[in-house]
């Protein structure tokens, strides 16, 4: 292999490596959300559960985080505004990839 190629291949290994952590912190802060809208709504353990996995699971119905949005507020009614709402999502993006490294 030549140098040129070597740098291809290192450019596209971290780049599969950062999109796979980019993509497990974005689950595990859809679950957190999760957890905590569940709080919020007063469920049990494992209603809280089960409603965690349903915030993951609405991410891939668009890419970005507007149907996450979508389905906390939707659900969370008047329990929580937009800027809350947020603001949880990006606090919580922050506890996920610091999780994430840590678990690496």
């Amino acid at each position: 292999m030549t140098t040129f190629e070597d740098r291809e291949n290192a450019f596209e290994n971290k780049f599969a490596h950062d999109s796979e952590l980019q993509f497990r912190a974005e689950a595990r802060r859809n679950k957190l959300l999760g957890l905590w809208a569940a709080e919020l709504m007063g469920m049990s353990n494992d209603a809280a559960l089960d409603y965690a996995r349903e915030v993951v699971k609405a991410d891939f119905e668009e890419p970005g985080d507007e149907d996450v949005y979508r389905k906390l507020a939707g659900d969370l009614g008047t329990r929580a505004d937009e800027a809350t709402i947020r603001a949880k999502m990006a606090e919580l993006m922050a506890v996920a990839k610091e999780q994430i490294m840590t678990e690496s």
